[in-house]
């Protein structure tokens, strides 16, 4: 890659001169005014530029001061005499002058300087690529970022969703697994479960328990008449029955064909005899049908009593 190097002087002979001399290192470029040198900027890019700093109308620290504000990244070199040292400080401070030469210039001095300007803006050109590649890379890392970021998120959110799902059908299980399916009440092993409760309570409050036995006297007379579905809406207006008779602190569960069990916190004997006849009356008054016909139903209660300051177990209960 050859650097486009524009050279200002007034002096014909002095750009054909340096034409000759520079081309072979340099795209060399030529103008006799700064206002060429303007035009020329305008049309394209230029890597260096070395002007004279005596010319009609604009002078050299003039045009290096325009080429610092509107193309910056031109490496700016001035030729000078002897008697325009003072200009050419000026020039320094004003325009930034990567270097100055004095006049008449020695072919292997320019040569050399041209070459270090060259050298000096190639680095910072390739500085520059570099800057810019980061910067390309950085922000292609944050939208890769973003994106990982979105797709955790996205992922994060099905996983809690599928795990809320999960759960839920978990729940459903352990209910359907605890649950009566004629009745929709807690089956025997969620009575177990409550009754062990209980008595685990007992332990640190130590009150009276009862638990009792709900059986329907002659089931199979009924399911015999009846057939299974008859019996079965017995069951089901029976535990309906059953719930209305019992407190809200008591647990209900059909433990059995037709058998229901209801465990009474804080129920003693005589508690425990008010609520079996509470049950059994409720039971007896309750109208049963299936097909427009009336079924009687009677039921048999059984308690065991656990009393207060008594330590006992679920085993010893049952039997």
């Amino acid at each position: 890659y050859k650097c486009s190097l524009l050279v200002v002087d007034d002096e014909p002979s002095i750009l054909d001169t340096l034409r000759i001399f520079l081309s072979p290192e340099f795209e060399v470029l030529t103008a006799d005014s700064a206002e060429a040198a303007q035009q020329l900027f305008r049309q394209r890019e230029i890597d260096i530029i070395l002007t004279d700093q005596k010319m009609p109308r604009v002078t050299g620290v003039q045009l290096l001061e325009w080429v610092k504000q509107e193309h910056p990244r031109t490496v700016r070199l001035m030729m000078t005499g002897f008697a325009e040292l003072e200009e050419t400080i000026n020039a320094i401070n004003k325009g930034q002058v990567f270097r100055f030469l004095l006049k008449p210039w020695q072919g292997d001095i320019l040569q050399e300087t041209l070459r270090t300007a060259a050298k000096s803006f190639m680095l910072e050109r390739s500085h520059e690529q570099l800057l810019d590649e980061l910067r390309q890379l950085n922000d292609k890392l944050r939208e890769m970022n973003a994106e990982l970021e979105t797709r955790v998120a996205e992922r994060t959110k099905a996983l809690e969703e599928a795990y809320h799902e999960l759960e839920h059908k978990n729940k459903m299980l352990e209910k359907l697994a605890l649950t009566d399916p004629l009745t929709n009440l807690p089956n025997r092993r969620a009575m177990d479960r409550l009754a062990e409760r209980e008595l685990r309570r007992r332990e640190r409050y130590s009150g009276p328990l009862a638990i009792a036995i709900v059986d329907v006297d002659h089931f199979k007379d009924i399911n015999d008449r009846y057939l299974l579905p008859g019996g079965d809406k017995v069951l089901v207006d029976l535990a309906r029955c059953l719930t209305g008779s019992v407190r809200t602190v008591d647990f209900l569960g059909r433990v059995g064909g037709e058998e229901f069990m209801v465990i009474a916190p804080e129920t003693d004997m005589q508690g425990a005899v008010v609520l079996g006849e509470r049950i059994r009356t409720t039971v007896e008054s309750t109208v049963f049908t299936y097909k427009e016909e009336t079924i009687p139903v009677r039921v048999s209660i059984g308690f065991a009593i656990a009393e207060e300051g008594v330590s006992t177990d679920y085993e010893t209960l049952k039997h």
